[in-house]
């Protein structure tokens, strides 16, 4: 199985950027993580749209698949409270 290109949004990159260092890391890791396996355990997928959500900690990272281009597109990294708004 070959590798996901991870692309992130802009305004993702800024949200990882803002996180407490350690979170920052941790997030970064899982993130790294969805290049290998785009849907791994844990992951769910949000009812509403076509986009899937992983955990880290008390935040969140949302992002979308697109299987035929091979391609993780991270929208939205955010504390559990914010991130659905």
């Amino acid at each position: 199985m070959a590798n996901y290109d991870l692309l992130i949004k802009q305004s993702a990159g800024k949200e990882l950027e803002k996180l407490p260092r350690k979170d920052r890391i941790r997030t970064s890791r899982k993130i790294q993580e969805l290049a290998f396996e785009p849907r791994p355990h844990g992951c769910e997928k949000l009812s509403a749209e076509e986009k899937y959500r992983i955990r880290q900690g008390n935040y969140r990272v949302v992002y979308s698949i697109d299987d035929s281009k091979r391609v993780v597109l991270i929208v939205k990294i955010a504390h559990r409270k914010e991130v659905y708004r």
